[in-house]
């Protein structure tokens, strides 16, 4: 097995060759990466096993292969109808275990998978939640993950633009709209696979937030909280918006030191002198 290995990963290449050349073996042989690393004694198919490498040689994302991409602990279907959950986008999940007690209703904005809202119903099972995409194939995938995850009973989906048409009021607000401007610089994996309309958001990347952030004083709850994925250099746009719309902002990092998510809430009404 450490020749098939060596060899995949030698064909893959990149950094993650030797990893992607791991999933892909647990995903043939129907196991976990962890079990096929502790038990390596196994029958393989080489042929089929080569299929998934050209694939993956080939600039096809491994979740694409396998169908399926961690988030939060939680197994997620993926398709190239939604954006594939990274572990950036975790911290808004990290930032409002910070910053929320118990918040009984979650609106997750832009939901594609599912990943955010299904996240934030685990860890607060007191919780209902409402998931808004303006693609109906990735509302499919979202609700086949709510079924998959258990967290269907507590978890609805519904076609729509951001927040437009919303009468209800939120304890907690997730998004991760479009970030990236129409010219950078992106990978040719990414571009080729994932679909656009979850990527860019006009020539600065902003589009999408001056959209969003109007809108947030009529959806969140006295007390409430919005928490916007950002692209590492926008901290000080969505600062200067933020304020521009009357709501108290905080940037927060990833674990890698970049700005990566924006905490909004209205401000209190400060007391009449």
């Amino acid at each position: 097995m450490a020749d098939l290995l060596h060899s995949a990963a030698l064909r893959i290449g990149g950094d993650t060759a030797r990893l992607d050349a791991e999933v892909l073996l647990a995903h043939h042989l129907g196991c976990s990466r962890g079990d096929l690393i502790l038990n390596p004694d196994r029958n393989i198919h080489p042929q089929d096993y080569e299929k998934l490498i050209e694939r993956r040689a080939n600039g096809e994302p491994v979740a694409h292969i396998t169908g399926s991409r961690e988030f939060w602990s939680l197994a997620l279907k993926v398709t190239p109808d939604v954006l594939i959950p990274r572990p950036d986008t975790e911290t808004l999940i990290e930032v409002a275990l910070q910053r929320c007690t118990a918040p009984r209703r979650i609106l997750d904005l832009g939901t594609g998978s599912g990943a955010l809202l299904l996240a934030a119903l685990s860890e607060w099972p007191q919780a209902t939640g409402l998931g808004i995409d303006a693609s109906p194939a990735a509302l499919a995938v979202a609700q086949e993950n709510a079924h998959r995850t258990g967290l269907a009973e507590r978890a609805a989906f519904r076609l729509g633009d951001w927040g437009e048409g919303l009468t209800e009021r939120f304890d907690l607000i997730l998004s991760n709209p479009p970030y990236i401007a129409e010219n950078d610089s992106l990978s040719e994996e990414v571009r080729r696979h994932e679909p656009a309309r979850a990527l860019f958001a006009g020539s600065d990347g902003l589009d999408d937030y001056r959209r969003i952030l109007p809108q947030l004083a009529e959806l969140l709850n006295p007390g409430g909280l919005a928490l916007l994925e950002i692209g590492h250099r926008q901290g000080p746009a969505l600062l200067d918006m933020a304020a521009a719309h009357g709501l108290a902002a905080r940037i927060y990092p990833d674990l890698a030191g970049r700005d990566r998510c924006a905490a909004l809430h209205i401000p209190p009404l400060e007391p009449a002198a």
